[in-house]
Protein backbone atom coordinates (compact mmCIF):
# COMPACT_ATOMS: atom_id res chain seq x y z
CA UNK A 1 0.00 0.00 0.00
CA UNK A 2 1.17 3.51 -0.71
CA UNK A 3 -0.07 7.10 -0.67
CA UNK A 4 0.48 9.55 -3.51
CA UNK A 5 2.72 12.53 -2.65
CA UNK A 6 0.93 15.80 -1.96
CA UNK A 7 2.21 19.29 -1.09
CA UNK A 8 2.86 20.17 2.52
CA UNK A 9 -0.04 22.24 3.82
CA UNK A 10 2.22 23.90 6.37
CA UNK A 11 4.68 24.95 3.66
CA UNK A 12 1.85 26.19 1.46
CA UNK A 13 0.49 28.36 4.27
CA UNK A 14 3.96 29.71 5.00
CA UNK A 15 4.47 30.63 1.32
CA UNK A 16 1.07 32.19 0.63
CA UNK A 17 -0.12 33.32 4.03
CA UNK A 18 -2.97 30.85 3.78
CA UNK A 19 -5.38 33.37 2.28
CA UNK A 20 -6.24 31.25 -0.75
CA UNK A 21 -7.25 27.64 -0.22
CA UNK A 22 -6.77 25.35 -3.24
CA UNK A 23 -9.95 23.67 -4.44
CA UNK A 24 -8.71 20.18 -3.50
CA UNK A 25 -8.93 21.19 0.16
CA UNK A 26 -12.35 22.83 0.04
CA UNK A 27 -14.97 20.54 1.55
CA UNK A 28 -18.55 21.84 1.23
CA UNK A 29 -19.73 19.34 3.81
CA UNK A 30 -17.48 20.92 6.46
CA UNK A 31 -19.55 24.11 6.71
CA UNK A 32 -22.80 22.17 6.88
CA UNK A 33 -21.59 19.75 9.54
CA UNK A 34 -22.87 21.08 12.85
CA UNK A 35 -20.62 20.03 15.71
CA UNK A 36 -21.33 20.09 19.42
CA UNK A 37 -18.34 20.82 21.64
CA UNK A 38 -17.81 18.24 24.37
CA UNK A 39 -16.01 19.02 27.60
CA UNK A 40 -14.17 16.58 29.80
CA UNK A 41 -17.29 16.03 31.90
CA UNK A 42 -19.23 14.66 28.92
CA UNK A 43 -16.83 11.88 27.90
CA UNK A 44 -16.84 8.68 30.01
CA UNK A 45 -13.85 8.30 32.33
CA UNK A 46 -11.96 5.12 33.17
CA UNK A 47 -9.41 5.09 35.99
CA UNK A 48 -6.48 2.94 34.89
CA UNK A 49 -5.07 2.47 38.40
CA UNK A 50 -8.39 1.09 39.64
CA UNK A 51 -8.34 -1.40 36.75
CA UNK A 52 -4.84 -2.52 37.75
CA UNK A 53 -6.09 -3.17 41.28
CA UNK A 54 -8.65 -5.56 39.76
CA UNK A 55 -11.42 -3.28 40.90
CA UNK A 56 -14.66 -4.99 39.84
CA UNK A 57 -16.64 -1.76 39.73
CA UNK A 58 -14.14 -0.12 37.35
CA UNK A 59 -14.03 -3.20 35.13
CA UNK A 60 -17.83 -3.18 34.94
CA UNK A 61 -17.76 0.52 34.07
CA UNK A 62 -15.30 -0.19 31.25
CA UNK A 63 -17.63 -2.87 29.92
CA UNK A 64 -20.60 -0.50 29.89
CA UNK A 65 -18.61 2.27 28.24
CA UNK A 66 -17.38 -0.08 25.51
CA UNK A 67 -20.95 -1.16 24.82
CA UNK A 68 -22.60 2.27 24.98
CA UNK A 69 -19.91 4.68 23.78
CA UNK A 70 -16.94 2.93 22.20
CA UNK A 71 -14.52 5.58 23.48
CA UNK A 72 -13.47 7.06 26.81
CA UNK A 73 -10.96 9.16 28.70
CA UNK A 74 -8.27 7.17 30.49
CA UNK A 75 -6.98 8.86 33.65
CA UNK A 76 -4.23 7.88 36.09
CA UNK A 77 -2.53 5.91 33.34
CA UNK A 78 1.02 4.61 33.58
CA UNK A 79 2.81 6.69 30.95
CA UNK A 80 5.34 8.78 32.93
CA UNK A 81 4.79 12.54 32.97
CA UNK A 82 8.19 13.28 31.46
CA UNK A 83 7.51 10.90 28.57
CA UNK A 84 4.09 12.43 27.85
CA UNK A 85 5.48 15.96 27.95
CA UNK A 86 8.52 14.90 25.93
CA UNK A 87 6.29 13.46 23.21
CA UNK A 88 4.23 16.64 23.04
CA UNK A 89 7.31 18.85 22.88
CA UNK A 90 9.05 16.72 20.25
CA UNK A 91 6.01 16.58 17.98
CA UNK A 92 5.58 20.34 18.11
CA UNK A 93 9.29 20.94 17.54
CA UNK A 94 9.43 18.58 14.57
CA UNK A 95 6.67 20.38 12.71
CA UNK A 96 8.34 23.73 13.39
CA UNK A 97 11.56 22.68 11.67
CA UNK A 98 12.26 24.12 8.19
CA UNK A 99 10.67 22.25 5.29
CA UNK A 100 14.10 21.01 4.18
CA UNK A 101 14.55 19.16 7.48
CA UNK A 102 11.12 17.50 7.42
CA UNK A 103 11.52 16.49 3.77
CA UNK A 104 14.39 14.18 4.78
CA UNK A 105 11.73 11.86 6.17
CA UNK A 106 9.27 12.06 3.28
CA UNK A 107 7.34 8.90 2.41
CA UNK A 108 8.85 6.78 -0.34
CA UNK A 109 7.01 5.00 -3.11
CA UNK A 110 5.35 1.86 -1.79
CA UNK A 111 5.60 3.07 1.82
CA UNK A 112 3.06 4.49 4.24
CA UNK A 113 5.66 5.43 6.83
CA UNK A 114 7.19 8.85 6.84
CA UNK A 115 6.30 12.51 6.48
CA UNK A 116 3.41 13.33 4.17
CA UNK A 117 -0.21 12.18 4.08
CA UNK A 118 -2.03 8.85 4.15
CA UNK A 119 -4.54 7.25 1.81
CA UNK A 120 -4.18 9.63 -1.12
CA UNK A 121 -5.04 7.31 -4.00
CA UNK A 122 -5.94 9.66 -6.86
CA UNK A 123 -4.91 13.04 -8.23
CA UNK A 124 -8.37 14.52 -7.87
CA UNK A 125 -9.56 13.34 -4.45
CA UNK A 126 -10.20 15.90 -1.73
CA UNK A 127 -7.32 16.38 0.68
CA UNK A 128 -7.06 16.89 4.43
CA UNK A 129 -5.84 20.23 5.73
CA UNK A 130 -2.98 18.62 7.61
CA UNK A 131 0.55 17.28 7.48
CA UNK A 132 1.50 14.02 9.13
CA UNK A 133 4.38 11.87 10.34
CA UNK A 134 3.51 8.17 10.46
CA UNK A 135 5.80 5.54 12.02
CA UNK A 136 5.70 1.86 12.95
CA UNK A 137 6.75 1.62 16.60
CA UNK A 138 6.04 -1.92 17.87
CA UNK A 139 7.42 -4.52 17.72
CA UNK A 140 10.86 -2.89 17.68
CA UNK A 141 12.10 -5.11 14.85
CA UNK A 142 9.48 -3.56 12.54
CA UNK A 143 10.84 -0.06 12.98
CA UNK A 144 12.31 1.64 9.92
CA UNK A 145 14.65 4.27 11.33
CA UNK A 146 14.99 5.77 7.87
CA UNK A 147 11.79 7.67 8.73
CA UNK A 148 12.50 8.39 12.40
CA UNK A 149 13.65 12.02 12.83
CA UNK A 150 17.02 12.58 14.46
CA UNK A 151 15.85 16.01 15.58
CA UNK A 152 14.92 16.85 18.31
CA UNK A 153 17.84 14.90 19.74
CA UNK A 154 15.71 12.79 22.09
CA UNK A 155 12.92 12.10 19.57
CA UNK A 156 13.81 8.43 19.08
CA UNK A 157 14.39 7.61 22.76
CA UNK A 158 11.21 9.37 23.87
CA UNK A 159 9.08 7.67 21.21
CA UNK A 160 10.61 4.32 22.20
CA UNK A 161 9.57 4.86 25.84
CA UNK A 162 6.14 6.16 24.87
CA UNK A 163 5.36 3.28 22.52
CA UNK A 164 6.39 0.70 25.13
CA UNK A 165 4.28 2.39 27.80
CA UNK A 166 1.13 2.60 25.69
CA UNK A 167 1.62 -1.02 24.61
CA UNK A 168 1.44 -2.03 28.27
CA UNK A 169 -1.75 0.00 28.65
CA UNK A 170 -3.30 -1.54 25.54
CA UNK A 171 -2.43 -5.05 26.75
CA UNK A 172 -4.08 -4.40 30.12
CA UNK A 173 -7.20 -2.88 28.58
CA UNK A 174 -7.61 -5.71 26.09
CA UNK A 175 -7.18 -8.33 28.82
CA UNK A 176 -9.87 -6.62 30.90
CA UNK A 177 -12.18 -6.35 27.90
CA UNK A 178 -11.70 -10.06 27.22
CA UNK A 179 -12.58 -10.96 30.80
CA UNK A 180 -15.67 -8.76 30.58
CA UNK A 181 -16.75 -10.84 27.60
CA UNK A 182 -16.21 -14.07 29.49
CA UNK A 183 -13.04 -14.90 27.55
CA UNK A 184 -9.58 -15.83 28.67
CA UNK A 185 -7.16 -12.88 28.19
CA UNK A 186 -5.02 -15.04 25.91
CA UNK A 187 -7.85 -15.20 23.36
CA UNK A 188 -7.43 -11.52 22.50
CA UNK A 189 -3.66 -11.60 22.91
CA UNK A 190 -3.35 -14.46 20.43
CA UNK A 191 -5.23 -12.49 17.79
CA UNK A 192 -2.61 -9.73 18.09
CA UNK A 193 0.34 -11.97 17.24
CA UNK A 194 1.98 -10.53 14.15
CA UNK A 195 0.20 -7.22 14.59
CA UNK A 196 1.86 -3.83 14.71
CA UNK A 197 1.62 -0.62 16.69
CA UNK A 198 1.88 2.60 14.74
CA UNK A 199 1.97 6.25 15.75
CA UNK A 200 0.43 8.97 13.64
CA UNK A 201 1.42 12.57 14.46
CA UNK A 202 -0.86 15.18 12.87
CA UNK A 203 -0.26 18.90 12.36
CA UNK A 204 -3.19 21.16 11.46
CA UNK A 205 -1.97 24.54 10.11
CA UNK A 206 -4.11 27.64 10.64
CA UNK A 207 -6.58 28.26 7.82
CA UNK A 208 -8.30 31.50 6.79
CA UNK A 209 -11.30 29.41 5.71
CA UNK A 210 -11.32 26.94 8.55
CA UNK A 211 -15.05 26.32 8.20
CA UNK A 212 -14.50 24.99 4.67
CA UNK A 213 -11.68 22.49 5.24
CA UNK A 214 -11.31 19.21 7.12
CA UNK A 215 -8.20 18.35 9.10
CA UNK A 216 -8.86 14.61 9.26
CA UNK A 217 -11.49 13.01 7.02
CA UNK A 218 -14.31 11.15 8.82
CA UNK A 219 -13.39 7.50 9.19
CA UNK A 220 -13.65 4.36 11.28
CA UNK A 221 -10.31 3.08 12.54
CA UNK A 222 -9.45 -0.36 11.22
CA UNK A 223 -7.16 -1.23 14.12
CA UNK A 224 -8.06 -2.97 17.35
CA UNK A 225 -7.47 -0.08 19.74
CA UNK A 226 -6.65 3.60 19.20
CA UNK A 227 -5.09 5.81 21.87
CA UNK A 228 -5.13 9.57 21.29
CA UNK A 229 -2.77 12.03 22.97
CA UNK A 230 -3.81 15.66 22.56
CA UNK A 231 -0.67 17.75 22.11
CA UNK A 232 -2.29 21.17 22.51
CA UNK A 233 -5.77 22.57 23.04
CA UNK A 234 -6.93 22.72 19.45
CA UNK A 235 -10.25 20.85 19.31
CA UNK A 236 -9.21 18.66 16.41
CA UNK A 237 -10.93 15.43 17.39
CA UNK A 238 -14.55 14.63 16.57
CA UNK A 239 -16.37 11.65 18.00
CA UNK A 240 -19.94 10.96 16.93
CA UNK A 241 -20.37 14.58 15.87
CA UNK A 242 -18.75 16.12 18.97
CA UNK A 243 -15.57 18.22 18.89
CA UNK A 244 -13.45 17.05 21.79
CA UNK A 245 -10.88 19.21 23.54
CA UNK A 246 -9.41 19.05 27.02
CA UNK A 247 -8.24 21.88 29.31
CA UNK A 248 -4.71 22.02 30.68
CA UNK A 249 -5.84 20.32 33.88
CA UNK A 250 -6.36 17.12 31.85
CA UNK A 251 -3.19 17.29 29.78
CA UNK A 252 -2.29 13.71 30.77
CA UNK A 253 -5.55 12.17 29.63
CA UNK A 254 -5.49 9.52 26.91
CA UNK A 255 -8.57 9.22 24.73
CA UNK A 256 -9.43 5.75 23.49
Amino acid sequence: MESLPVPSVQAMVAATGGVDVPSRYLRPEAAADAVAVAGEDQIPIIDYQRLLLDHGEESARLHRVCQDWGFFQLINHSVPDDVVEGMKANIQQFFQFPAEVKKQFTQERGQLEGYGQLFVVSEDQKLDWADMLYLYTQPPEDRNFRFWPDQPANFKSTLDKYSAAVKDIADTLLATMAQNLGLEPEVVADTCVGGIQSVRMNYYPPCAQADKVVGFSPHSDSDLLTLVLQVNHVQACRLRGMAVGFPSSLSRVLLL
